[in-house]
């Protein structure tokens, strides 16, 4: 029975900790929301013990801190983790379309075609947010899964979440989602055309929109961004 168990326990704790992460990104838990353990074991209809497994993934993930004994609260966005999730997924999935280009693979194309498709449909319902960015996540998966690289994706995404919450501040700004959905396009034309550097430099420049206005969502968001020390 125990490695039964051990089971249940894992998927339970896994299906906890991908719904709070997704209502942490969201800001439907925005920085400095208190989760309270009584609470969530009620939600989830679980015991402590995925409770506690997902909070503390959270926690190395940057997303909660963990106070022994008294409380768990969201994170602030630390700009300093924000920056550095960001180097290296700048120089990871720069490799990865430049892979797809070198050998372009009409399954990928097809399938990252059908996900913008998907997502244009939704760019003029701020409502779907949510399924946008679940849509944006999906068309750069497809992409780690064409080189066979899905562990790194989701490496990569555990380290993010500081990035997605600034990311879904800014995605209500005028233009913004168009130049999402351009920047797909342009990036899968480059890999079609069988354009490395071509693919290299669209995507480069689609993963720093967001981080170029970092000082003016800090601005206007103060309450969501950590103090620096």
């Amino acid at each position: 029975m125990l490695p039964a168990n051990r089971g249940e326990s894992a998927t339970a704790s896994q299906r906890v900790y991908d719904d709070l992460r997704q209502r942490i990104v969201n800001l439907e838990l925005p920085p400095g929301a208190t989760l309270s353990r009584v609470e969530l074991t009620q939600r989830y209809e679980v015991s402590q013990s995925p409770i506690r497994e997902a909070m503390q993934r959270l926690e190395q993930d940057g997303l909660v801190r963990i106070f022994p004994q008294s409380k768990t609260i969201v994170t602030k966005i630390d700009v300093a983790q924000l920056n550095e999730a960001h180097f290296l997924r700048m120089a990871v999935e720069a490799e990865v379309v430049r892979r797809l280009a070198r050998a372009p693979d009409p399954a990928v194309i097809k399938k990252a075609r059908a996900i913008l498709d998907m997502q244009e449909v939704l760019a003029d319902n701020l409502d779907e947010m949510a399924m946008f960015n679940e849509l944006d996540e999906a068309f750069h998966q497809t992409l780690f899964d064409g080189v066979g690289q899905l562990n790194l994706h989701s490496l990569l995404k555990a380290k993010a979440g500081h990035m997605a919450r600034a990311r879904r501040l800014d995605l209500p700004k005028e233009g913004k989602i168009n130049a999402i959905l351009a920047a797909h396009r342009a990036i899968i034309d480059a890999v079609e055309a069988g354009d490395e550097q071509g693919a290299q430099e669209e995507m480069r420049r689609h993963l720093t929109g967001t981080i170029e206005r970092i000082d003016l969502l800090r601005r206007e968001y103060p309450d969501h961004f950590r103090t620096s020390a």
